[in-house]
């Protein structure tokens, strides 16, 4: 007998019958047998992937059975691909493991001598209004005059600002925002380390264009040559190095551009500054980097929302910067070193003990392409993960397929609208040039909970976004004996144009 495989057939166990096997020939002694619902979705995904966006690109896909283990479906299931964003799915859960979901962090005023010293832990969630609540709090305790310097502390995370595989041209891009333990976010996205810049029309045709920060800082020096004209075609550009924004173009309407700071540790440190004079303190000192000593007073501090929390705007909007300060923050409770190194070390410890066989990460929101992942161990940790006391909480904080607020459908909230998968598949979105992948959970029209993970690298043309929707709306349809009945629903695809190559949320503002 000769038996013939698909490449992209799944061999199961729970769905196989013994026959001979063939010695040497590297056929398994099992030979599929599946029920007629597994055979027709195995060919319902070949037929998707067979489009021909695909041909020169590689595509690794595992489904399967939440409840038995069972794979319905995979192709290429063991081999790495760069995850993108899908990395966020390890990081997430081996924080909420490692820290805790009530986990917060603080921010300290503290004194001694005649300094006075702002403490950070690395709280992204800090606002210019937070650090001025601070200021209120020192000048209603009787303070007038600081003698000394403001010393900015931000020793609980290294020096080391940007991850070592991040391209050069992202850094100006609040995706790729530099980390610290003391920084500050212009909204409640929380996209630390940033200042959006607007850019408004003047008094008319040909004059200057008007242009504001939030929050409203001189941290940053705007050099504006942008004028007002029929259309917006304005450039936001922070220079290399430092914190000069040029502005250049013609604007007819008001343009924001979030901008990622120089040294966000002086940043923050401006806004408490500028709140203590709001407030009636004068600091007679510089503004200088410097370690809080031993024997300081704490005279004021704000606590973060919990990590519970926290991980809605960092899921749902697939917030770097998020990513990193946790796996920092990881690396500083378990090992004593807010580091990249030590933060990963325990996400990959927590992933490995969590079904994850390979793997290999350096950094913790998918920006590296350095960063590998299989399908198949990211099915497995999703499974791992339905078994945790926080698992609700974290699903939770998952995109949500259709869901038109931003805070519940996240990065999917345009995608697979008016489907079966809308509002049931639950899945983390990610995208870098020529990168694409859909991990998650969706459940089938028999209530059976399934997992999957659409990893695709290597593609030529737009996003093949689509393609991955097709799975999930086909997963949501699925059922172990009846044929699917209807024509597949029409889906938002990506174009080439559309696509730039990131997650939806990273194009300011948001376009998910």
């Amino acid at each position: 007998m000769i038996l013939r495989l698909s490449r992209r057939t799944s061999i199961t166990l729970t769905s196989l019958v013994l026959i001979s096997g063939v010695a040497g020939s590297g056929i398994p002694a099992h030979a599929l047998d599946p029920a007629p619902g597994v055979a027709d979705l195995v060919h319902d995904i070949d037929e998707i992937l067979s489009d021909s966006r695909l041909t020169m690109a590689r595509s690794g896909v595992v489904v399967r059975s939440a409840t038995t283990g069972e794979d319905l479906y995979t192709l290429d299931g063991g081999k790495l691909f760069a995850p993108a964003s899908n990395t966020k799915l390890l990081t997430s859960s081996a924080a909420m493991e490692t820290l805790g979901p009530d986990y917060r962090f603080g921010t300290q005023v503290l004194t001694k001598g005649k300094d006075i010293y702002l403490r950070g832990t690395g709280d992204p969630t800090m606002l210019a209004a937070d650090y001025d609540a601070l200021a209120a709090k020192i000048a209603a305790s009787g303070v007038k005059v600081v003698t000394g310097q403001l010393v900015a502390d931000d020793t609980w995370f290294d020096d080391v600002r940007l991850g070592t595989d991040w391209a050069w041209d992202d850094e100006p891009y609040y995706y790729s925002a530099q980390i610290s333990a003391l920084t500050a976010s212009p909204d409640t996205d929380y996209d630390a380390g940033t200042v959006i810049v607007s850019v408004s029309p003047g008094a008319g045709p040909g004059k200057p264009a008007k242009v504001t920060t939030k929050p409203d800082t001189d941290y940053m020096k705007i050099v504006n040559k942008a004028v007002t004209g029929a259309d917006t075609d304005v450039l936001v550009e922070r220079e290399h190095g430092g914190n000069t924004v040029v502005v250049t173009g013609t604007v007819s309407k008001q343009y924001d551009e979030w901008v990622t700071v120089w040294d966000p540790t002086l940043y923050a440190a401006s806004l408490f500054r500028k709140g203590l004079a709001a407030h009636g303190v004068r600091v007679i000192g510089p503004t200088v980097h410097g370690a809080t000593p031993a024997g300081a007073k704490i005279v004021a501090e704000h606590e973060s929302m919990p990590l519970s929390q926290l991980l809605t705007p960092f899921m749902k909007l697939s917030n770097n910067m998020h990513a990193e300060i946790l796996t920092k923050a990881m690396g500083r409770k378990v090992s004593d070193a807010g580091t990249w190194a030590a933060g990963l070390d325990v996400t990959e410890s927590f992933a490995k003990a969590n079904g994850v066989q390979t793997l290999l990460l350096r950094d913790g929101s998918g920006l590296s392409r350095m960063d590998g992942l299989t399908p198949s161990s990211l099915a497995s940790l999703l499974v791992s993960l339905r078994d945790k006391p926080w698992f609700t909480t974290w699903y939770d904080a998952l995109p949500v397929a259709g869901e038109a607020d931003r805070f519940v459908g996240g990065t999917l909230r345009s995608r697979m609208r008016g489907t079966p998968a809308a509002g049931n598949v639950h899945a983390k979105t990610g995208s870098l040039t020529g990168v694409t992948s859909l991990s998650g959970y969706v459940t089938s029209a028999e209530g059976e909970p399934l997992v999957f993970s659409i990893l695709t690298n290597g593609y030529l043309s737009g996003a093949p976004r689509d393609l991955e929707d097709r799975i999930a709306v086909r997963l949501a349809q699925f059922t172990r004996t009846a044929p699917v009945d209807g024509a597949a629903p029409t889906l938002r695809a990506e174009t080439a144009a559309q696509d730039d190559g990131l997650e939806c949320s990273w194009r300011k503002p948001v376009q998910c």
